[in-house]
C-alpha cells in the first residue's frame, strides 16, 4: 500500500467509527422502530383526513420524530455514562469508553432533540412540537432518574415510549383523536413484556449499575411472570380496537388474537420453566419472549396498515 493510500485509509477509518458512536449514541435501532411506529401513527391520520400518506409532511414528520429520538437517547445516555460503565451490555458504549466526551454528546444530543423539537412546530404544527418535547421531557427528567429509585420507572417510561404514533397522528391531523390513542394504547400495554423480558434476561447487569427494575428487586421472578401475562392478555383485546373504531379491519382483527396469543404462550412458557430466576431455562425463555415482542410490534402495524379501511 502506497503512502498516499495509507494516508487516506485513517481518515476514512476515523469517520467510521465516530459514524459508528454516533449510531451507538443515538439508539440507531431503536429510533428506527420509533420512527416506524410513527409512520403508522401518520398513516392512519392521513387516511382520516383524507389525504395522501405519501407526501412531504411525511417526511418532515419522520425526520422531525427521528431528531428527538435520537437527541434524546443521546440525552439519556450522557445522564447514565457512568452506570453504563458498569454492565456489561453498554460497556463498550461511546461514553464509558471515552471514545467520547460526555460535552461532545451533551452538545449534540441538545442540539437533536431541541433542532428536532424546532423542526416539527415549523414544518408541520404546534401541537406536534410541544408534544414531542414533552414526550422528551418526560424521559429525560422522570423515567431515567426513576430506573435508580423504584421498579415503577418501567410504568412511568412506557407514557413517553408510547408517544411515537401519536406524534404521527397529531403531525397529519393536527389535533388529538380516537385514532392517535389507539396507538398509543397498544405500544403502552406492548411495553411491559417487552421490557420486563429484557429486565429479565440482564438481570445481573441492571444489578451492577443498580437500576431498580422489578427482576433486580424481587427474589424470585413471580411479580415479574405474573406482570407479563396479565400485560400480554390485556393486548388482545386493546390490538383489536382499530377494528372496532374503524381504522381496519375484521382480516387484522383475527392476526392481532393470533399474535397475541402466541405472546400469552412465550409468556406463560418464561413463567412456567423460568422460575426462578437462577433457572437453567430462565434466560432462554426470557430471551424467546422478547423476540417475540420485537416480531409482534411492527407485525401487528404491517398488517393493520394493509387490512386498513378507508373514512
Amino acid at each position: 500500500m502506497s503512502i498516499a493510500t495509507q494516508a487516506l485509509a485513517v481518515p476514512k477509518s476515523r469517520w467510521t467509527i465516530l459514524l459508528r458512536d454516533y449510531a451507538e449514541l443515538t439508539k440507531m435501532r431503536v429510533t428506527t422502530l420509533i420512527v416506524m411506529t410513527a409512520w403508522c401513527g401518520y398513516y392512519f391520520g392521513a387516511l382520516k383526513s383524507g389525504v395522501s400518506s405519501l407526501s412531504w409532511s411525511l417526511l418532515h414528520a419522520l425526520a422531525g420524530i427521528a431528531l428527538v429520538a435520537g437527541g434524546t437517547a443521546a440525552l439519556n445516555e450522557v445522564i447514565e455514562h457512568d452506570i453504563d460503565g458498569h454492565m456489561r451490555r453498554t460497556a463498550d458504549r461511546p461514553l464509558p469508553t471515552g471514545r467520547m466526551s460526555l460535552l461532545h454528546a451533551t452538545l449534540a444530543g441538545a442540539l437533536l432533540t431541541v433542532g428536532g423539537v424546532i423542526y416539527l412546530t415549523l414544518a408541520l404544527n404546534l401541537l406536534t412540537g410541544l408534544l414531542a418535547l414533552a414526550t422528551s421531557v418526560v424521559y429525560l427528567a422522570a423515567y431515567t432518574p426513576l430506573k435508580r429509585i423504584h421498579p415503577i420507572c418501567t410504568t412511568i417510561g412506557a407514557f413517553p415510549g408510547a408517544m411515537p404514533g401519536v406524534l404521527g397522528w397529531t403531525a397529519v391531523r393536527g389535533r388529538l383523536d380516537w385514532g392517535a390513542l389507539v396507538m398509543f394504547a397498544i405500544v403502552f400495554v406492548w411495553q411491559f413484556p417487552h421490557f420486563f423480558s429484557i429486565a429479565w434476561l440482564y438481570r445481573e447487569d441492571y444489578a451492577a449499575g443498580k437500576i431498580r427494575m422489578l427482576p433486580v428487586v424481587e427474589p424470585d421472578g413471580r411479580s415479574t411472570a405474573g406482570r407479563i401475562i396479565l400485560y400480554s392478555l390485556i393486548l388482545i383485546p386493546v390490538s383489536m380496537s382499530p377494528t372496532f373504531l374503524g381504522m381496519s379491519g375484521w382480516i387484522y382483527s383475527g392476526g392481532a388474537i393470533v399474535m397475541g396469543l402466541a405472546l400469552c404462550y412465550f409468556g406463560l412458557k418464561l413463567a412456567l420453566l423460568g422460575l426462578p430466576l437462577n433457572a437453567p431455562q430462565s434466560k432462554r425463555g426470557a430471551r424467546q419472549l422478547l423476540l417475540a415482542t420485537v416480531v409482534y410490534l411492527p407485525l401487528l402495524f404491517a398488517l393493520m396498515m394493509l387490512n386498513r379501511v378507508s373514512s
